[in-house]
């Protein structure tokens, strides 16, 4: 793989890509649809994507007289890409938090809603314990994803970011 292991996702489109692609597997143009995107845009996305492992070829069906891939992104395909260059966390980083604000703006006010923003210390077996729930959480709701506009679902944002940080060497601001 190549060194831009997290660069791959630091792009708004691909993380909309794979979002989609959670809930159903769909072909470059299926996806460029339901973005509203170009679909030779989101081809070279879809591509990257792939290239990358994050998504794979579920079928091959007949269009038109051609083929199309359709592909499926697995939540768990990112487990490998792991990084410790800070340059490349910090645009993947930058990139959730620009897709957290342009979803924020399609917010439902009218309904139920968590946020939550913490920068605190607690106890290692609390965060050991909170951890591995975020991380159960994340999963049940991968699994649960649906194609666009199931009938009978609701489309929700979900973000979630826990992690561990230094600990502040001169004492001061935390």
């Amino acid at each position: 793989m190549p060194h831009d292991h997290l660069r791959v996702l630091a792009h708004p489109l691909r993380l909309r890509i794979l979002s989609l692609l959670t809930g159903t597997p769909l072909s470059a143009a299926e996806a460029a649809r339901e973005l509203g995107e170009t679909q030779a845009n989101v081809s070279y996305h879809v591509r990257r994507l792939h290239d990358a492992g994050l998504l794979e070829v579920t079928e091959e069906v007949r269009i038109r007289g051609g083929r199309a891939k359709r592909y499926r992104h697995k939540p768990d395909s990112g487990k490998h890409l792991t990084s410790r260059d800070p340059a490349e966390e910090q645009l993947l980083t930058k990139a959730i938090a620009d897709e957290l604000l342009r979803r924020a703006g399609q917010r439902a006010a009218d309904r139920p809603a968590s946020l939550t923003d913490a920068e605190l210390w607690v106890d290692p077996e609390v965060w050991s314990r909170l951890l591995k729930q975020a991380t159960a959480l994340s999963v049940e709701l991968h699994d649960a994803a649906q194609p666009p506009r199931t009938p009978g679902t609701v489309r929700v944002s979900a973000s979630v970011a826990l992690f561990e940080l230094t600990a502040p060497a001169d004492g001061g601001e935390v």
